[in-house]
């Protein structure tokens, strides 16, 4: 039983390194000023993907993604870590996306996949943090959705059986597919790189990295189609160009702030019963706790 499986996943910027320069006046972010990393939680979802493909024979994985012409390096890490291949959906109309005018690109870019059983993606992104992404692309393709994956343990009968990670504990849940998942963070971290798919996949690019210009490796470039990864704009998927990017926003960031906490006093203490309750005496009469 093959599996035809997409994942999706972002590069977005490290924001562990925001600065003030890190948003620009129209409140979008600032790509340029942060460094781009693979959104962590999709290589968590990259992985429960390639577990599949290992799994059940014949399986496809191919990544899907969304950004400027260097965001086809997460592709290229994606298939030196077993993917297959993927799309890179790029084009003005799409930059300055919220979470709905996202959705509406990636829904529609999905289906020029063809036929896919399963769609995963990581929780949220870091830029973002709104989880709003991967449950808006089910509603928007009418899936049914599993999200706080943990793992996805079986795929048999027409149904995913997928362990979901809750607040006090985890439980097994079975949904038929075509289907979305979400993955939480807490899910297996992904395999490292390949060294060999490294050598082979690491000529792969997206036609509007060539900017014009011959590849570097003409004879190995045009023998493996696998070192052409595709590059859709608005014209190769069925859109309405109104619910892209900024003119399909309704949300609107107003500031951005990079806060850091900083202890202004401290104070040591033992583990003698004279510290602790005076800790406890404290603590009620500042009415942290009551």
């Amino acid at each position: 039983m093959g599996l035809n499986i997409v994942v999706l996943a972002k590069q977005v910027p490290d924001t562990r390194n925001v600065g003030k320069d890190a948003m620009k006046e129209d409140g979008t972010v600032n790509r340029a000023a942060l460094p781009a990393i693979f959104n962590p939680e999709d290589k968590n979802a990259l992985e429960q993907a390639l577990r599949l493909k290992d799994r059940y024979e014949g399986s496809t994985v191919r990544v899907l993604t969304m950004g400027p012409a260097r965001a086809a390096e997460i592709i290229r890490e994606s298939m030196y870590r077993g993917a297959d291949g993927g799309a890179l959906l790029s084009g003005r109309e799409f930059a300055g996306a919220d979470t709905l005018a996202t959705s509406y690109a990636l829904s529609c870019a999905i289906k020029k996949f063809g036929k896919v059983d399963i769609i995963v993606c990581g929780r949220q992104a870091i830029d973002g943090d709104t989880a709003q992404v991967g449950p808006q692309v089910a509603e928007k393709l009418g899936l049914p959705q599993v999200t706080y994956a943990e793992e996805i343990v079986a795929v048999e009968a027409g149904q995913v059986t997928v362990k979901r990670r809750l607040e006090k504990g985890t439980e097994l849940v079975k949904a038929p597919y075509p289907i979305v998942i979400t993955v939480n963070g807490s899910a297996a971290e992904c395999r490292s790189r390949n060294a060999k798919r490294v050598m082979r996949f690491k000529r792969a690019v997206v036609p509007s990295e060539l900017n014009g210009t011959e590849p570097k490796y003409p004879e190995v470039f045009g023998r493996d189609k696998a070192l052409c990864i595709d590059e859709w704009g608005v014209a190769d998927i069925d859109t309405k160009i109104e619910m892209l990017g900024l003119s399909g926003s309704p949300t609107k960031v107003k500031g951005i702030e990079s806060v850091s906490f900083q202890a202004k006093e401290s104070k040591r203490m033992t583990d003698s019963d004279e510290d602790i309750d005076s800790l406890m005496k404290e603590l009620i009469t500042k009415n942290i706790i009551g």
